[in-house]
């Protein structure tokens, strides 16, 4: 009888390895199976295993902290006028003949933002060359994978009404550039391709290189074509017109500016309304009046790639690091600037992206309490909801595009990260405060437009909280007070554009005049 048990208990030991095996075979047999969970399986168990709090004696600090009324009522208030106002209009618009014989292509990378910039720019490059600008061709994301086109998120026609006085723009190329397309450009080299547009490119580069090509064919396709014309040395009707494509050409297709501003208005209202009955009457056209609530908005800039891209510790433990560095060796072969200096030079230089529990006990510093409705624009978060529990702890009204959209408005964007992100953008625009956790090109164009519209953005100092964030024994009191020191100027006070910096981010003076 015993050498029976005995040999059961060998059988069921040797069917639970067996098991425990082929758990972890299974990413590398179905990887595709584990591809929502992020572009390299490797960080499959960590992400199941988000870690605990790094800095648990300012949570608990953070917890018990109570803002007085005066705190609150300056936290909240806009900002004052600043004395710069929007100025877009350029002084002298000379006769333009309604299309010219020459078109010029563009071919835009990247995210959203990016996207947005490449535009801006196209439109600038066009008037250069006295070209009819073709609508820009966005890029298959790679990261992503989003196949969606211009007119899928921007209102083209608002977009070519704007700039009719100052550009020509058509939707489609004549019959007889019909070959012109995108997979024309991939299956060989092309005379009528530009490839070698440097970055910060020159006005005087565009005549010079491509300019001869449109005389001799008519048409020129450039790309890529991301950051490739110079923020210095143009002339004041040129910057002045990409402000105008910017700030006024560019906007939103009216299905996203309809969801976008559902869920304002859900936002703005007591948390406590029956969100399935609001969305009914949103739909029905009723409802629209807003309610009187504040919100601000979380750009929580922690996904993935930004985690493994920084190399930087976020307490994952031996788990984490592994996972991040094979990661890291799948997407870039190892390549990270960043990896040469150890955690801690890296946050004391400020580098090392805000986590979610990091950025919360930045916000509660700063006079946010756990009645603040706070938006979270993002995409996914590396770790997922374990990894921004500390977060939502101190912001238990906390909401995201799942949690406040109903199940047939996401089905709109769902899977569309461009259709994702401009709902994002818009409710940023729309948010009383906005503040994002890492530097990025979102971070930069929402900066940008809401200086432009003298709106209250709060830029985080990174290497203030990369300092204090390492002293492990820094009472809540003291890390307040630093906070709020490190952070008496940057509540979106203008700041002038300096030599090479983006038009974008840094609207004054290209974009505004003194009022």
């Amino acid at each position: 009888m015993k050498l029976l048990h005995l040999h059961y208990l060998n059988n069921q030991s040797q069917r639970l390895a067996l098991a425990a095996l082929f758990v972890l075979l299974l990413p590398n047999i179905f990887p595709n199976f584990f591809a929502p969970l992020g572009r390299a399986y490797p960080s499959l168990f960590s992400e199941w295993n988000a870690p605990r709090p790094k800095h648990l004696r300012l949570l608990q600090g953070a917890l018990q902290f109570q803002s007085s009324e005066k705190q609150q009522a300056d936290l909240w208030s806009p900002l004052a006028n600043q004395g710069w106002k929007p100025c877009v209009e350029s002084t002298y618009v000379p006769l333009l003949p309604k299309e010219s014989q020459l078109y010029i292509q563009v071919f835009l990378d990247g995210g959203l933002n990016q996207q947005r910039m490449g535009i801006c720019d196209a439109v600038a490059v066009a008037k250069i060359l006295n070209a009819t600008l073709v609508i820009p061709h966005f890029e298959v994301n790679p990261v992503w994978q989003d196949s969606s086109s211009f007119t899928d998120i921007f209102d083209v026609d608002h977009f070519i009404n704007v700039l009719n006085d100052e550009v020509a723009i058509v939707k489609e190329l004549p019959n007889k550039y019909s070959w012109s397309t995108r997979e024309y450009y991939a299956t060989g080299i092309r005379a009528t391709r530009i490839k070698t547009a440097p970055v910060h490119a020159s006005a005087n580069w565009y005549l010079e290189n491509v300019l001869p090509v449109l005389q001799s064919y008519g048409i020129a396709a450039i790309a890529p074509f991301s950051h490739r014309l110079d923020f210095d040395n143009l002339p004041s009707d040129l910057q002045h017109l990409r402000c105008k494509v910017n700030f006024r050409a560019l906007v939103f297709i009216p299905p996203i500016r309809m969801l976008g501003e559902a869920l304002v208005n859900r936002l703005r209202s007591p948390p406590s309304i029956n969100r399935a009955a609001e969305a009914d009457h949103l739909l029905e056209g009723e409802g629209d009046k807003q309610g009187s609530g504040k919100y601000v908005v979380l750009h929580l800039r922690f996904d993935k790639d930004m985690a493994a891209h920084s190399a930087c510790d976020f307490g994952g433990g031996k788990a984490e690091k592994l996972a991040l560095a094979k990661y890291r060796q799948v997407i870039w072969q190892g390549r990270v600037l960043n990896s040469q200096f150890t955690d801690e030079e890296l946050r004391n230089q400020g580098r090392c992206p805000l986590t979610p529990e990091e950025i919360g006990l930045l916000l509660a510093a700063l006079g946010f309490n756990n009645k603040t409705r706070l938006y979270l624009a993002s995409h996914k978060v590396y770790g997922g909801e374990a990894r921004i529990s500390t977060l939502r702890k101190l912001f238990p009204l906390m909401e995201d595009k799942k949690s406040i959209a109903s199940v047939e408005e996401r089905a709109k964007v769902q899977g569309k990260a461009s259709l994702l992100a401009a709902v994002d953008y818009y409710v940023s625009m729309q948010s009383d405060i906005f503040i994002s956790a890492s530097p990025g090109n979102m971070h930069n164009a929402l900066v940008g437009h809401r200086a432009y519209r003298n709106l209250k953005t709060i830029r985080p100092n990174m290497v203030l909280l990369g300092q204090v964030f390492l002293n492990k024994n820094m009472e809540w009191s003291e890390f307040q007070q630093a906070v709020l020191n490190g952070h008496k100027n940057r509540h979106g006070q203008i700041r002038l554009r300096k030599e090479k910096q983006s038009i974008y981010t840094y609207p004054a003076p290209d974009c505004m005049c003194r009022a």
